[in-house]
């Protein structure tokens, strides 16, 4: 079971107590985010206006075009010499913000600890492009990866993840590649505070307006903007935590107690045990939303159990 104590205030490290009352602090001066475009906001955060802080580019990272759904489709690539692996990565932002470009020292970390070439696909954004353009791209991505990883990288150990959106999208296409194409070549997902329930889990629709990174109107802006017309919202391709989870790899799944998509983490991994995979979950007393865009003891004790959990598999 869950421990409880996890979730003890007490439990709470004052580094992360008072890193939250920045989060907070800093973003109740800004303006609301989803009160102006996309773009702007998209803009903002290139210049480390938003949320999260500015992560620097890697010097070694290649960018490739591959064919996607709708024309060419940007892959970024950071390997190492001699890759164990590969590592296909879907980067976060609700759908609607968030670069491939965002997240380099990730990427470098697990190419240098775990030994991973990793793959970031640079996919169409919501509200312009939404469902089922990200998906699409995601999974004409992963197909590349699949069919050129032993040819360019010189090995067929496969993972797949990302953040938020992307631990989403991970979870979509892993059931796409499965129901559409009969492929189960991942030997292990890493999944960080994903939404896997489009219509609102119960803590994201009682957070409130409070902006600890997020709050409960801008996941709700989020999936309008990827639903786009669809109107169904526990149709699988939209909503994974109403797919059947059979014959899916092991996951990590892994949620800061304050992030107000906590039950979609908890919600997930407990319907993916159910279906009789491996399901390993990994809860940060304090974390907010994707914490581990900020410096803290915390994010690397995540980060190293990440580590960890690709390292065993």
């Amino acid at each position: 079971m869950i421990d409880p104590h996890l979730f003890d205030p007490a439990a709470v490290s004052e580094e992360i107590r008072a890193q939250n009352a920045d989060i907070v602090a800093k973003l109740a001066a800004l303006p609301d985010p989803m009160s102006v475009p996309p773009s702007v906001v998209r803009e903002r955060r290139a210049q480390g206006l938003g949320p999260f802080p500015l992560m620097p580019s890697s010097p070694r990272a290649e960018v490739i075009e591959i064919a996607g759904p709708a024309g060419p489709l940007p892959l970024r690539i950071i390997a190492p010499d001699n890759p164990r692996g590969v590592y296909f990565h879907i980067h976060g932002g609700g759908w609607t913000w968030g670069t491939a470009a965002e997240q380099d020292p990730w990427l470098d970390r697990l190419a240098d600890r775990c030994g991973l070439a990793v793959v970031s696909v640079e996919y169409r954004l919501a509200p312009e492009s939404p469902y089922p353009a990200g998906p699409d791209d995601c999974e004409a991505a992963a197909l590349w990866v699949i069919r050129e990883a032993e040819s360019r990288f010189g090995t067929f150990r496969l993972f797949i993840g990302g953040e938020s959106a992307g631990a989403h999208l991970s979870a979509v296409t892993l059931l796409r590649l499965r129901d559409k194409h009969g492929l189960t070549p991942f030997r292990g997902a890493n999944l960080f505070a994903g939404c896997y329930d489009l219509n609102l889990t119960p803590s994201v629709r009682h957070w409130g307006p409070e902006r600890l990174i997020l709050n409960t109107n801008d996941i709700r802006v989020f999936a309008d903007n990827f639903c786009g017309r669809m109107s169904d919202r526990t149709n699988p391709d939209v909503s994974p935590l109403y797919a059947d989870l059979e014959g899916l790899p092991p996951a990590l799944f892994s949620a800061g107690t304050k992030d107000m998509l906590l039950d979609d983490t908890l919600f997930m991994a407990s319907r993916w045990a159910a279906a009789g995979n491996r399901a390993e979950l990994a809860l940060w007393p304090g974390g907010c939303h994707v914490f581990i865009r900020f410096d803290s003891a915390l994010s690397e004790q995540a980060l190293s159990r990440i580590d960890a959990f690709l390292e065993a598999l």
